[in-house]
């Protein structure tokens, strides 16, 4: 009834993909369903499937406790009150990440990219895959995928569309600018982060709040508490510091971290951070805008003193043998 010519015989020639004979990285094979992706995808070798053993936490399925903290932050998924959950009961989006965590290797092949995940979820957790890959020096691998928008953010070093069987070498796209406006918010906003922070819930009713927004979605939480230091005036200190999951492996963190410092160092106060967060810590290691305080990298022992009769005294009795980064920010020289 609508006047197509068939015989009966279909047929489908399946794309012939054929990468550049430098070193490369990524490469991604990209096209609308049906044309060939996963067929394509073949040519590079089987993909993994990846089992997961639902009475272990994610973070027991990798060959030490420092792996499966490197991977999984690497895939974006920061938040360590995940990494003791379960597979099933993480969310598509963090099942998405854990899953790359353990994917990534020399030569892997990966199928069906992003296509269960949010799209927040798969711009960031490409620009974290990006990040890992060229750390860790890992080659050859095959992504295949039917969104387009994840290019720019992966920035592949080769490029197979299967709609029109071409080949594009090298990295042809810009990553996008990421811009973030943080405006102040109230303390009650706090619990919208409160589950995601890596150490606790709770936060001083007495704090100045703010909250990150991305292209009008709000994506972070940051505040700060008056230090009172018997040394020097108007010293501040970095209170709470959250990024939602869909949001983690941008880089927002630590950039939020710094403007909310250079609001206060603006205003002629000294401003300081403790975290024990170790991809946080390592920023400000190596970052010229923050600089180690005499405590950085020290155990607290005069927490033993405490009496263990208050909230705040068991606190740091909990606390005291954990070793932290202690900074300060200040302008770069």
């Amino acid at each position: 009834m609508f006047d197509y010519a068939f015989d009966g015989t279909s047929t489908f020639d399946v794309p012939s993909v054929n990468p550049p004979d430098c070193d490369w990285r990524i490469g991604l094979i990209v096209g609308p369903s049906g044309s060939g992706k996963s067929s394509a995808l073949a040519q590079f070798g089987q993909a993994d499937r990846m089992e997961w053993n639902p009475c272990k936490a994610i973070v027991s399925h990798f060959d030490s406790a420092e792996d499966g903290h490197i991977r999984l932050s690497a895939a974006g998924l920061n938040s360590v009150t995940s990494w003791i959950k379960p597979f099933h009961v993480l969310s598509t989006g963090e099942q998405f990440r854990a899953d790359m965590a353990r994917r990534l290797r020399d030569g892997a092949v990966i199928d069906e990219f992003t296509s269960v995940v949010d799209r927040n979820v798969a711009k960031s957790a490409s620009v974290a895959i990006r990040r890992f890959v060229d750390r860790r020096d890992i080659r050859r691998i095959v992504f295949a995928s039917c969104h387009y928008d994840i290019i720019e953010w992966l920035q592949p070093d080769w490029i197979y569309d299967t709609s029109d069987r071409r080949m594009m070498v090298g990295r042809s796209e810009r990553r996008p600018e990421i811009v973030i406006d943080v405006v102040p918010c109230l303390a009650s906003d706090w619990s919208a982060f409160s589950a995601h922070h890596y150490l606790t819930a709770s936060l001083n009713q007495s704090a100045r709040c703010w909250i990150a927004k991305w292209n009008g979605v709000t994506v972070g939480f940051c505040s700060a508490l008056p230090f009172p230091n018997g040394h020097f005036r108007s010293a501040w200190r970095e209170h709470r510091t959250v990024v939602l999951p869909d949001f983690q492996g941008l880089g927002i963190g630590p950039r939020l971290s710094d403007s909310l410092a250079r609001m206060f160092v603006a205003d002629g106060c000294r401003f300081f951070s403790k975290t024990a967060h170790p991809r946080l810590g390592a920023y400000r290691e190596v970052s010229p805008l923050w600089r180690g305080t005499s405590r950085n990298g020290h155990t607290r022992d005069d927490y033993n003193n405490t009496t263990t009769k208050t909230k705040e005294d068991g606190h740091k009795l909990k606390h005291a043998h954990r070793s932290c980064f202690s900074h300060e920010f200040i302008e770069p020289c």
